[in-house]
């Protein structure tokens, strides 16, 4: 696919997730040592690396959902080691089992970025690369290390069945919500705020509130009144209610719970970006939902991506079983 100069730092960014580390690094004394794999060292340097470049990535794709950025920060903390310790493992598979990964395809790959990303200049994808700090010799080396991985668990997805017509039909059956169009809804809602204006109250203090007015409310206490009381938004007045709705104009998060909901229901605590919500549904017109024949080939291809990523997880996981990987600590 092609790479346009803006999004080669993109591009990099994720090379250097799978980059592997060299011997000058490994025994550099400035680098601590995060883990090994079967005696290769990973440094906490390649660690800080990643995480840098991904945090980097992330709020460049995500800027306007700052929970789901949040999330995916956390969720990028959390797995930078592992996700470095799977790359070794599936370079040393592709080592002990003697694949051959051939130099020319590699050119021919960043040849192909040159060509279609940079009109044929290369100097002038080499001066880019510069400005985010990287040599040619090193991009190419971690484009190898790149493709080679993407090759490995590629060449596993490919193992997998193909969907079977019962596998299509679950799968439709399960996120039919995912695929209904034109519904409304009329609800009423009661927000408590994580951080209200000269309240003393912490975030925890704040959830404990929203959760016992639910147990009130699930023990008959009237949901008008509640709002009216607790609620802190602007249809607290009324009670918490919501004159009809349609899904597309409400907050996706808010609209999925909300859709799930039969009349008369009333959700969870929801953990909003900045609040803490409670939805009483107390009307839903569902709409109308595109037919498993007009769906059939985005389901297919739905239900063959996650088996993919079932066949290379269990492959995965027998590479860490048998791997001998040591992680130290901070």
């Amino acid at each position: 696919m092609p790479v346009t100069p803006r999004s080669l730092f993109c591009l990099i960014s994720q090379l250097l997730v799978l980059a592997l580390q060299t011997p000058a690094l490994a025994q550099s004394s400035s680098n601590g040592i995060a883990a090994t794999v079967n005696g290769n060292v990973i440094t906490k340097s390649e660690v800080r690396e990643a995480v840098v470049t991904q945090e980097q990535m992330l709020r460049f794709q995500i800027q306007n959902d700052p929970a789901a950025l949040e999330r995916e920060l956390r969720n990028l903390h959390a797995t930078a080691l592992d996700s470095l310790i799977d790359r070794e493992l599936v370079l040393a598979e592709f080592k002990r089992i003697g694949a051959v990964f051939k130099s020319q395809w590699v050119d021919d790959d960043i040849n192909g970025i040159i060509r279609d990303s940079f009109k044929g200049n290369r100097d002038a994808f080499v001066k880019d690369l510069a400005n985010t700090g990287m040599t040619l010799k090193k991009f190419r080396d971690m484009r190898e290390k790149m493709m080679i991985v993407q090759a490995m668990r590629g060449k596993q997805a490919s193992q997998q069945a193909p969907a079977t017509p019962k596998e299509i039909e679950d799968f439709y059956k399960k996120n039919i919500e995912k695929w209904r169009e034109g519904g409304m809804i009329k609800i009423s809602t009661i927000t408590i705020p994580k951080f209200s204006a000269g309240a003393s109250g912490s975030v925890e203090d704040q959830i404990k509130i929203a959760q016992e007015i639910r147990g009130k409310l699930l023990k008959g206490a009237d949901f008008a009144t509640t709002a009216k009381t607790y609620s802190q938004d602007s249809h607290a007045e009324d009670g918490g209610a919501w004159d009809w709705i349609a899904r597309d104009q409400m907050k996706p998060s808010i609209a999925k719970v909300a859709f799930s909901m039969k009349t008369g229901g009333l959700s969870e605590v929801i953990n909003d970006e900045a609040a803490y919500i409670i939805i009483a549904c107390d009307a839903i017109k569902p709409g109308n939902v595109k037919s498993l024949q007009e769906l059939r080939p985005e389901i297919e291809h739905a239900v063959s991506s996650e088996k993919s990523k079932g066949v290379i997880d269990k492959w995965m996981e027998g590479l860490r079983k048998r791997a001998v990987i040591k992680k130290f600590g901070n």
